[in-house]
């Protein structure tokens, strides 16, 4: 998250120590549910998707058996992020940066009535 521009900087804040302290950054929430993790949304306060976003659910891929992520940006705009086997596929199109995978390039959506 730290190599990405963005809001987060390392610098200016407190250190991370924990899964629970990076997810905090990334605007998730995490519960643990006996030998599960459970990912779940910022719902306090006002979650900007960023790259930096984007890195953090990328990064945890490998260390995801299954499940999926539902996003919405603030433009209305719907994707998500399924992870099976350690490997994770984007499922839409992105509202925040245009693409239609992690860190893809944009594409333009053909249809003026997206998400």
């Amino acid at each position: 998250m730290a190599r990405r521009a963005g809001w987060y900087r390392p610098d200016a804040s407190p250190s991370i120590d924990t899964l629970v302290d990076l997810a905090d950054v990334a605007r998730a929430s995490i519960i643990r549910d006996g030998d599960w993790i459970e990912f779940g949304y910022d719902d306090e306060g006002d979650p900007k998707w960023s790259n930096q976003t984007t890195a953090f659910y990328v990064a945890i891929a490998p260390f995801v058996r299954s499940g999926t992520v539902h996003i919405e940006g603030e433009d209305g705009a719907r994707w998500s992020y399924t992870y099976a086997d350690g490997q994770i596929t984007q499922q839409g199109w992105n509202g925040w940066d245009g693409s239609i995978e992690p860190f893809g390039e944009y594409v333009e959506i053909a249809s003026p009535d997206h998400p």
